[in-house]
C-alpha cells in the first residue's frame, strides 16, 4: 500500500513503521563515526546548497545516514531503491516522516514499479546522481539526453555499475564525469570483502536456518566479494570450492587454500552455491541439471541475472515457497533446487545488508565523492574518475581514530631515504 503524507510526495509501505525505523537508524549510527563527522562538517559548510541530488541505493539504516548527511549539506535529495528486495520499509518511513526526505521504495516492488521510480528520480532533474548499479545513469543516457546538461556528475557504488559505466564510455555515451566509488581502497577492501562475506552468510542462515559446517559451498567468482564470502564460509566450517574464469584469481584462490574447479565439475558436488561475479548466467541449465537433490542456490551480486532462473522455471513442475525468501523448484527430473531471495541479493533480501561499520567507510566515500564533483564542476573530463588518494587515506585515518588505534609516521630520515636514489647497498 502506498502511504500519503501532506508534507511531501513519496511511496513507502507504511508511515506507521517510522518509529521502528528511527530506532534502527539510531542504532546503526553508533558504528558510523566517519560519516557522522562528515555530516557535521556538511551542516556548517553546505556544499550542496541549491543542488538537486538523486540517490538510487539500497534503502537501509546505513543509507539513511548517507541521505541525512547529504541533506545536511544542503542537497534537495530524493531516494529510490536500487533493488526490488533491498528496501527496509521502516527505514523508508522514517526518512519521510522524521527527515522529510522523499523516498520512493517498497520491499518487494515489481519491476514496473521499480522502473517507474527510476523515472520519478529523473523527474527530479538531478544535478548529482548517486547510483548503485547504474540504472539511473543508463536510463538518463538512453531516454533523457536533454537532462545531461543539468548534470554535474554521478557516483557509482558497485562493481556491476562500474562495468556498465566503462561500457558506456567505450561507446562514447558517457559524456559527463562519474566517480568510481567502488574501487576506492576504503570501499572494496572492506565493504566488498568483510561486508559481503558476513552479510551473505547472514542472509543464507536467516532464509534457511541450516548448518553451514560440513557443507560444500561453491563460491562463483573470486573478486573481493568472492574472497570475503569464501573466507567467512570456511570460518563457519564449510568446505569451500571456488570457480573462476580469471587465471590470476584462480591461482590466488588455490594459494588461499581453496579448491578451484570448473563449474561443470563443481555443480554435482555443491550443497550451496553463491554467485558473486556481476556477470550473466554463471549458473545455468547444464549446472542445474546435475546438482544434488535439494541443492541451494543464491546470489550476492547486484543483479539476479547471475542465475538462469528462466531455465529453472521452465524445468520445474512445481514451485513453492517453503520459508520466507526460500522457494523450492521441483524439477521434471525428480530432483529439487532451492532458490533464495528470488535470485536477488540474498544479504539484503533475507537479511539487513552489510554491517554499519563497513558501510561507514563506503558511504563516507560517497559523500566525499559528491563534494569532489561539486568542487571540480566544469574541470573534470567525461568518463570515470577515481577517488583522490588523499580522500581515501583521510577516511581510513578517521576510522582508525574513531576506534582508538594509532599508527606510526615516517621519520624525516625515512622520508629523505624513500625520495632519494643515491643511497643503496
Amino acid at each position: 500500500m502506498t502511504a500519503t503524507s501532506p508534507r511531501l510526495k513519496h511511496e513507502v509501505k507504511d508511515l506507521g513503521l517510522a518509529a521502528l525505523g528511527r530506532q534502527r537508524i539510531e542504532w546503526a549510527g553508533r558504528e558510523m563515526p566517519v560519516l557522522r563527522q562528515i555530516r557535521d562538517r556538511f551542516a556548517i559548510e553546505k556544499p550542496f546548497a541549491g543542488l538537486r541530488l538523486v540517490a538510487c541505493a539500497h534503502i537501509t539504516t546505513e543509507t539513511a545516514h548517507l541521505a541525512i548527511a547529504l541533506k545536511a549539506g544542503g542537497a534537495d535529495a530524493l531516494l529510490i531503491a536500487s533493488n526490488p528486495l533491498s528496501t527496509q520499509d521502516d527505514v523508508a518511513a522514517s526518512l519521510v516522516l522524521d527527515h522529510e526526505i522523499p523516498v520512493f521504495a517498497q520491499k518487494g516492488e515489481d519491476n514496473a514499479t521499480y522502473n517507474r521510480h527510476v523515472q520519478i528520480a529523473l523527474d527530479h532533474r538531478p544535478n548529482i546522481i548517486v547510483d548503485d548499479g547504474s540504472d539511473v545513469v543508463a536510463t538518463l543516457v538512453q531516454e533523457r539526453q536533454h537532462q545531461i546538461a543539468d548534470l554535474i556528475g554521478s557516483t557509482e557504488e558497485t562493481t556491476t555499475g562500474i562495468v556498465r559505466l566503462r561500457a558506456m564510455f567505450r561507446e562514447g555515451v558517457l559524456t559527463f564525469p562519474a566517480v568510481n566509488v567502488n574501487d576506492a581502497d576504503t570501499k572494496h577492501f572492506f565493504d566488498n570483502r568483510y561486508g559481503t562475506g558476513q552479510s551473505t552468510l547472514d542472509g543464507i542462515i536467516r532464509a534457511t536456518n541450516i548448518l553451514l559446517a560440513g557443507k560444500n559451498i561453491v563460491v562463483v567468482g573470486y573478486g573481493w566479494c568472492g574472497k570475503g564470502t569464501a573466507l567467512r564460509a570456511r570460518g563457519m566450517g564449510a568446505n569451500v570450492i571456488v570457480t573462476e574464469i580469471d587465471p590470476i584469481k584462480a591461482i590466488e584462490a588455490v594459494m588461499d587454500g581453496f579448491r578451484v574447479l570448473p563449474m561443470a565439475e563443481a555443480a554435482p558436488q555443491g550443497d550451496i552455491f553463491i554467485t558473486v561475479t556481476g556477470n550473466k548466467h554463471v549458473v545455468r541449465g547444464e549446472h542445474f541439471d546435475v546438482m544434488k537433490d535439494g541443492a541451494i542456490v543464491c546470489n550476492s551480486g547486484h543483479f539476479d541475472l547471475e542465475l538462469d532462473l528462466k531455465y529453472l522455471a521452465a524445468q520445474a513442475k512445481e514451485i513453492k515457497e517453503v520459508r520466507p525468501f526460500t522457494e523450492e523448484y521441483k524439477l521434471k527430473n525428480g530432483k529439487s533446487v532451492v532458490v533464495l531471495g528470488q535470485g536477488r541479493l540474498i544479504n539484503l533480501a533475507a537479511a539487513e545488508g552489510h554491517p554499519s561499520a563497513v558501510m561507514d567507510m563506503s558511504f563516507a566515500n560517497q559523500a566525499l565523492a559528491c563534494e569532489f564533483l561539486v568542487k571540480n564542476k566544469g574541470k573534470l573530463e567525461p568518463g570515470l574518475h577515481s577517488i583522490p588518494v588523499e580522500v581515501d587515506q583521510e577516511i581510513a585515518r578517521l576510522k582508525l581514530q574513531a576506534i582508538g588505534i594509532t599508527i606510526d609516521s615516517l621519520t624525516a630520515d625515512q622520508i629523505e631515504y624513500i625520495n632519494s636514489w643515491t643511497s643503496g647497498t
